[in-house]
Parts: structure tokens; C-alpha cells; sequence
């Protein structure tokens, strides 16, 4: 299925988008199954997202109390350091809304990496059903690195694992300092119910446009890697991420 592009003059409108979509995705959940299961990301982009959804009339919603959270990837830090993608979703959404404590599923980036991704792993069986290794999403929000990374899933080759296992562990040289993390996998994502790519900036632009419209390159773009298998995805860009795909 192709993905929906829309784009908003600028990131408080697209802002505005995702966080009506975000509570659609999750009252629909509830309403189905029960319970809204949804990975949310780090970095930049989301943060205007998180502190939309922690306002009154968002962090009101029924649904939080049927939500369970996880992260689609995490740096191997404790989650007290200021560069946990766990503090900053605490900090400006999960400690505003009524999400009970058990509901919220961080990866433990205080662990050596080995014992990290067998917790995380542990994690995600236990909220599977008993014929699989991880439960499907309802929704994974992503984000996109100006090198065509998301999650922590970096250009070059994965490693084998990551199309077996649902949590790698990962080293990488990015923005010329090694990154030490964990991540979920290609075939995590994929099977999600709907996945939200959000991209704010010029800086994004061409990453945007190789991703979207380029030659399938994953090595090279790995958001290309991300291709739901039964499930929606939306890229929601604010005007200059989208700049120079080719209808603007």
C-alpha cells in the first residue's frame, strides 16, 4: 500500500495533525481490542507532539488508561540522562496522563547491550500473543534523521539478527560520535497496525525526497526499510522537509 503524504505549511499545523490522528489510532484500538498499543520515538521532531497530547483536553481521553507504551528504540543510557528517549516521552507526555505504571514498557538502557535487548525482547513477548515473538503495533511513530536513518536503524548493513529478532543492539558512528543503542527491528514496524512518520525541516529535505521517491536503497536510505505488511503508513512533512519532492 502506498503511503499518504500530507503536508502543512508549517510544524504547528502538522502538529495539530498528528495528534488528532494519534488520539483516531487509539480510540479505534480500544474500541476493537481493547487496549491501544503504540511505540513512540525520540529526538526532536516528536517533542511538540508529546506536549500537545499531555494538554486538557488530550490527556483527558478514556484511552490512556488502556494504552500501553514502548519505544522503538532507546540509547543505552540510564533512564534518568538526559539523552533517555524514556525521560524525554516522561517528562512531556506520560507523567501528564493517566497511563497506568505497569502500561509503560521502556527499554533498559542501563543494561549492557546484551541484557538490554533480552529484557526488551522478554518485554515484548509478554505482551504477544502465545504464538508469536511480539505483539502488532496499533501505532509506531518514527522519525527521520537528515542521513536517512529512523529509529536506530543507520545506513550500512543490518545485522543478520534484524530480520529474525524483534530488538538489536546497535553501534554507529552518527552526527561524528558513536552511538550505543537499541532498537526494534524492520519486521516490528512492519507488522504495525499503522505507522506515523513525522519530518520537520530543510535539513530533512532531501532524505524525504530519496526515501519517498528514490531507488530502493535501504543500505544507503534505511527509512526504505519500513514498509507495512497489512497496515497503514503517513508521512505528515511540514513545508520545507517536503521542498524538493517533486510536487512542491
Amino acid at each position: 500500500m502506498a503511503p499518504t503524504v500530507e503536508i502543512f505549511p508549517n510544524a504547528a499545523e502538522m502538529t495539530q495533525a498528528a495528534a488528532r490522528l494519534f488520539v483516531r489510532v487509539a480510540q479505534t484500538a480500544v474500541s476493537q481490542h481493547g487496549r491501544f498499543l503504540v511505540a513512540l520515538s525520540g529526538g526532536g521532531t516528536p517533542q511538540a507532539l508529546f506536549r500537545r497530547l499531555s494538554q486538557a483536553d488530550y490527556a483527558q481521553e478514556a484511552f490512556w488508561r488502556s494504552t500501553h507504551v514502548l519505544w522503538g528504540d532507546e540509547r543505552l543510557v540510564p533512564p534518568d540522562d538526559d539523552g533517555s528517549n524514556f525521560k524525554l516521552a516522561a517528562s512531556l507526555l506520560l507523567d501528564h496522563v493517566p497511563i497506568p505504571a505497569a502500561n509503560i514498557h521502556r527499554a533498559k538502557g542501563e543494561l549492557a547491550p546484551d541484557a538490554a535487548v533480552a529484557d526488551y525482547t522478554g518485554q515484548l513477548l509478554a505482551l504477544a500473543p502465545p504464538d508469536r515473538a511480539w505483539p502488532r503495533l496499533d501505532l509506531a511513530l518514527m522519525g527521520l534523521g537528515s542521513d536517512g536513518h529512523t529509529a536506530s536503524l543507520f545506513p550500512g548493513p543490518l545485522p543478520e539478527t534484524a530480520s529474525t529478532q524483534p530488538v538489536i543492539a546497535v553501534t554507529a558512528d552518527y552526527d561524528g560520535r558513536p552511538a550505543h543503542r537499541l532498537s526494534l527491528t524492520p519486521p516490528v514496524f512492519n507488522d504495525a497496525g499503522h505507522v506515523l512518520f513525522l519530518v520537520t525541516g530543510e535539513k530533512k529535505a532531501q532524505a524525504v525526497t530519496a526515501v519517498l521517491n528514490g531507488s530502493f536503497a535501504p543500505h544507503q536510505w534505511p527509512a526504505q526499510r519500513i514498509r507495512p505488511a497489512n497496515g497503514q503508513m503517513t508521512w505528515l512533512l511540514d513545508q520545507p522537509a517536503a521542498s524538493q519532492l517533486p510536487s512542491i
